[in-house]
């Protein structure tokens, strides 16, 4: 039997933060067989020193639009490079469902594992109507959807979805409307709200003058698509779309910045952990994706613009990210930007709340398609940016591995590091749980129960880089 065994590692169990120390992990077939003491009896085809490393669950992008690039191997390849094992695609296809149900997807062994799958994104381009919108949730879930995603339709349209949800027998995930009561929205099944909103619609709740906000909201017109009613619309509008995803706040109007500045103003906590309560009771999941937020809220941060990692972006994409921070700049005042800086703190401080309220926190980083954002490193910028805003070590780690299968209803099977579960997983250089930054310290991965050395990962890396520069 081909069998693989990290010797003497230090197993982390993410459900209490426990550590089983210096331990024999033995994989066969890419599932794990035993964990046990460490013994200079340990057999194995391949034995992989660990010694004083420590072992975890591999890590889950949350919030993912890999398999939206037209060559998405590099993507998937890099996210692998950064201990990255599985990832929720937040944006498919009728074609992408049926690559999937005939095993033609672009996926190989050197690259994450697809969790999850949507259609396209449920929008006002095919869902402007209450009628439009549900016709549009039966087809998606005929065709396979695991879920429907959802951003950027009215709230009456948005009320009728969850209804029509809960009677087919599947769930919403993705974008509340800005009108929207996220109360209610959570109380009628709504399974996770992507981006802590995103925008003004969960600010608004947590106002003491949230009637005002929300009357004003109703009365502002929403984002209005062209529908898919002719031939190549969907191409036409999945490229709209796309040049808006760069960073959607450059849609904002000097009226919505002055609003969300009084949402800001305005902000009563007890009200955001009334909403808190109510999520987790509900189990309403956050997938807060905050470098999303930081990279469009604040795209002018000089950090963006010289990160080393952009070795690994196509020269065409980085010009359009240098051209996005540009009109960034030019659009919104030095007051505006100074507001939409306070919304990412009091974002930090709202998902503290959250934490401290129990409710369910998932990591995600929305890579590919956002201004800034580079699959793979910017999963390890959001376990920093989580850290900043006060989540403890062990939660950041819950919510990259054993919450992601929770959420997922993969408990069984992932998560954890017990004999029989499978053998995604991720050796670190220092302990997790004393620092999220441990979690930067990658000394190799493991998927489908093959092994992947630094030195493996790093020539990923460097495969990736060296196409990129060519393109």
């Amino acid at each position: 039997m081909n069998t693989l065994v990290p010797v003497g590692t230090n197993v982390v169990d993410p459900r209490d933060g426990s550590i089983a120390w210096e331990r024999d992990v033995t994989i066969a077939d890419g599932v794990i067989t035993h964990v046990e003491p460490s013994s200079s009896e340990t057999t194995g085809t391949r034995l992989v020193d660990a010694t004083g490393k420590f072992l975890v669950p591999g890590y889950n992008d949350m919030h993912a639009h890999a398999l939206n690039e037209k060559d998405p191997s590099g993507a998937l390849e890099l996210m692998l490079a950064y201990g990255i094992t599985g990832f929720r695609q937040m944006s498919g296809s009728d074609a992408l469902l049926t690559a999937r149900r005939n095993g033609t997807l672009p996926l190989g062994m050197s690259m994450p594992k697809l969790l999850e799958l949507p259609a396209d994104v449920l929008s006002p381009g095919n869902g402007a109507t209450v009628e439009q919108a549900v016709a549009t949730l039966h087809h998606q879930v005929k065709a396979g959807a695991d879920f429907i995603k959802v951003a950027a339709v009215t709230p009456t349209v948005f009320s009728a979805l969850q209804k029509a949800a809960r009677e087919i027998g599947t769930t919403l995930s993705g974008h509340l409307p800005a009108a929207s009561d996220p109360v209610s929205a959570s109380r009628d099944g709504l399974r996770s709200i992507e981006h802590l909103g995103p925008g003004i619609s969960m600010l608004a709740a947590c106002s003491s003058d949230e009637t005002a906000i929300r009357r004003t909201l109703a009365a502002t017109r929403e984002l209005t698509l062209p529908p898919i009613t002719i031939p190549f619309m969907s191409r036409i509008l999945g490229a709209l779309l796309a040049r808006i995803v760069i960073n959607p706040i450059q849609l904002s109007s000097s009226d919505s910045i002055a609003l969300l500045q009084h949402a800001i103003n305005t902000f009563d906590e007890s009200k955001a952990r009334a909403l808190g309560h109510e999520f987790a009771a509900n189990e309403t999941w956050q997938t807060p994706t905050l470098m999303r937020q930081l990279t469009t809220q604040q795209c002018d941060l000089p950090r963006f613009a010289a990160d080393p990692d952009h070795r690994f972006v196509a020269s065409a994409t980085l010009k359009l990210w240098h051209s996005t921070r540009d009109k960034f700049v030019k659009k919104f005042s030095a007051a505006e930007r100074a507001t939409l800086r306070s919304e990412y703190d009091l974002q930090l401080r709202l998902l503290r709340i959250f934490d401290d309220e129990g409710v369910g926190i998932l990591a995600g980083t929305d890579a590919t398609g956002g201004v800034w954002l580079v699959p793979g490193p910017s999963l390890h910028h959001e376990f920093d940016e989580l850290s900043r805003a006060g989540l403890s070590a062990l939660r950041i780690l819950q919510s990259t591995t054993i919450d992601a299968a929770k959420f997922l209803g993969t408990t069984d099977t992932h998560g954890t590091i017990e004999a029989g579960k499978v053998a995604d997983l991720v050796l670190l250089d220092a302990n997790p749980l004393e620092s999220a930054l441990a979690l930067h310290t990658i000394a190799g991965v493991v998927i489908d129960g093959e092994y992947r050395s630094l030195a493996d990962l790093e020539a990923i890396r460097a495969g990736v880089a060296a196409a990129r520069s060519i393109t």
